[in-house]
């Protein structure tokens, strides 16, 4: 990993795993926003001078209300676009761990949802979807 991707990221993203179901957030459809009414991954842009991980935990719990520790995040990716980098980081919590998540003020809402069908699904952000994708061959069932 470079510097530059650690100090010039913009943003992060966390495949959380509640037992072996994804969680989703729907976009909304505010002006402006990319991506809308798709479904995405918790995460978001950076505030300050976080770091990456700093940063998932953040936008993970304003979002979905789930507080992670950075023990908790297995980074997956770092994916530069136009010049800006995102990580992405998995999380995999107890199946239970739904009963803890309270919905934020983004998006339209949440679902679990088998990794394979997000993938697959034609409102999932596609360069996320081959994220996702890419780490499901990289890791076996029972070993995520």
């Amino acid at each position: 990993m470079s510097d530059k991707a650690r100090g010039d990221f913009h943003g992060a993203k966390v495949l959380v795993f509640l037992g072996s179901d994804l969680l989703i957030v729907e976009r909304d459809h505010t002006p402006g926003i990319p991506w809308p009414g798709y479904l995405d991954l918790p995460g978001g842009g950076r505030e300050g001078v976080e770091s990456p991980e700093a940063c998932a935990m953040r936008e993970t719990r304003e979002e979905v209300g789930l507080q992670l520790s950075e023990d908790q995040l297995q980074l997956v990716h770092i994916r530069e676009s136009e010049g800006r980098f995102s990580w992405f980081f998995a999380a995999h919590l107890a199946a239970e761990a739904v009963n803890d998540i309270v919905f934020g003020d983004e998006g339209v809402g949440w679902s679990l949802m088998v990794p394979e069908r997000y993938v697959a699904h034609p409102k999932a952000i596609p360069p996320f979807a081959a994220i996702v994708a890419s780490y499901l061959a990289d890791s076996p069932r029972g070993t995520r």
